[in-house]
């Protein structure tokens, strides 16, 4: 089943996403090469998709995994997690709609 990781980041956390980002990346590409990674992206915090130092309020990963605590398992151990960029995780079940 798909279930998608939503992610609020700490104030001024830019600095401490920026460093741990490969990391964060290396995680989510392994997930694209088990073929489990639906979509995953930031929210910038203003209406561009270049921030610069605005910065970003969050994440949104949508992948497949096992159920509930396996998704809640991965998300925990995600780089931003233990550099402090999250804030909080929340994590619910997803149901692929479209594109079909």
């Amino acid at each position: 089943m798909f279930y998608a990781i939503i992610a609020s980041d700490n104030a001024d956390s830019l600095a401490a996403r920026r460093a741990t980002r490969p990391a964060h990346l290396k995680r989510l590409e392994a997930l694209q090469a088990e073929g489990r990674l639906l979509l995953a992206g930031p929210h910038p915090t203003i209406d561009s998709p270049d921030p610069g130092e605005a910065g970003f309020s969050g994440s949104l990963v949508v992948a497949e995994f096992e159920d509930l605590e396996a998704a809640r398992t991965w998300a925990d151990a995600d780089p931003y997690v233990a550099a402090g960029v999250y804030r909080e995780v929340q994590i619910k079940p997803f149901v692929r709609v479209f594109p079909s």
